[in-house]
């Protein structure tokens, strides 16, 4: 089977306020967390990748790696704001940095939890892989959202990304 690479963002595992802020449907953070990791091990196998974006879990010792350890794949963190200690120290990682470039599939990928305005050869039809914005910009060309507010709750992979939305007819 081949191995996928997944992207992900602003998870906010065991954060109650992404409910209100980001209208998450859930009545608590149990049933959040629950839901989140449900759908993460439902896409993702233990072969897989995934690149997290940023704003991983809340900061509590012990959180982020307990939530590690139930995640599906190899997972690399790129800092996000709220990441804290607690996260970028935890035991789980396959490597932590505030910012990648990824060739993937003929694309370079430049991956940062913040969208960026210009990035490394952004004329040359390179792709800025963000989150931190909860869907909340304006698209810009070849610069996705890769978090869980804009991508039903769980990772997705950069054919998904990049699939032309079907026309409602």
């Amino acid at each position: 089977m081949e191995t996928m690479i997944y992207f992900t963002s602003d998870t906010h595992f065991g954060e109650s306020r992404v409910l209100r802020i980001d209208r998450r449907p859930f009545a608590n953070m149990v049933e959040h967390d629950a839901a989140l990791i449900a759908n993460w091990n439902r896409v993702v196998s233990a072969e897989d990748e995934v690149w997290h974006l940023g704003d991983f879990a809340a900061r509590r010792a012990g959180f982020a790696e307990h939530l590690l350890s139930q995640l599906n794949g190899r997972k690399h963190l790129i800092i996000g704001n709220n990441d804290p200690r607690e996260t970028t120290g935890a035991y789980g990682w396959s490597s932590i940095q505030h910012y990648a470039e990824l060739t993937l599939d003929g694309h370079l990928l430049i991956l940062c939890h913040y969208p960026l305005r210009t990035w490394n050869q952004m004329g040359k039809r390179s792709i800025n892989l963000h989150g931190h914005s909860h869907g909340r910009l304006k698209p810009m060309p070849r610069q996705f959202d890769v978090g869980v507010d804009r991508r039903q709750l769980q990772p997705i992979t950069l054919d998904e990304i990049l699939a032309k939305p079907r026309s409602k007819s």
